[in-house]
């Protein structure tokens, strides 16, 4: 303190920072991680896009009038080809092979997988077919004027109302006349 001569003090050296090394080699993985995550995803797309083109005839061979398919391929985290609003196309675990899966309310259901594009083509047009199918059943039970099966069920079912109405009307109607003849036998006479 006050007697004692001061000495030039060196800096005394740093411990090693065993977590500022760790966290260093973490960013030096994560950013080697993220590159191949990049090709694959970028992988993963340039194989959407082949059978996105190899789809381009069977779509062509849809009439114009028909909407219900949006091809498309989207580029989120998990890149997809759609082919309508319900079904897409991804690419499983392994990246190379596709798998054809469709929403339905139980959850989704994998129509399809394979490895090669013709495979996936052939799914594809299966699938398309019978969309079409549903599609044009469903046009025919919407026939106008009596030709479809829908218009018979709606004047069955008004018939089935009517005779509903008569019956219960009866059925009051006994109800109040027996309610009114024990009425009369169980009032006190004058």
């Amino acid at each position: 303190m006050w007697g004692r001569d001061k000495k030039a003090e060196a800096p005394a050296p740093e411990p090693p920072n065993a977590l500022k090394d760790a966290v260093r080699e973490a960013r030096i993985e994560a950013a080697e991680r993220s590159a191949v995550v990049v090709d694959l995803r970028d992988a993963e797309l340039a194989r959407l896009e082949l059978l996105n083109d190899a789809l381009d005839p069977l779509f062509k061979d849809i009439p114009d009038g028909v909407e219900l398919f949006d091809r498309g391929v989207s580029k989120g985290d998990v890149p997809r080809l759609w082919v309508d609003v319900i079904a897409h196309i991804e690419m499983g675990r392994d990246k190379r092979q596709y798998r054809f899966v469709q929403d339905t309310r139980y959850g989704r259901a994998v129509l399809a997988e394979g490895y090669e594009v013709p495979e996936m083509v052939q799914a594809v047009t299966r699938y398309v077919a019978r969309r079409l199918l549903e599609r044009e059943r469903a046009l025919a039970d919407d026939a106008p004027f009596g030709r479809g099966s829908s218009l018979r069920m709606v004047e069955y079912e008004q018939r089935r109302g009517r005779l509903r109405a008569i019956r219960t009307f009866c059925y009051g109607v006994i109800i109040a006349v027996v309610t009114l003849v024990g009425l009369a036998l169980l009032s006190p006479r004058p």
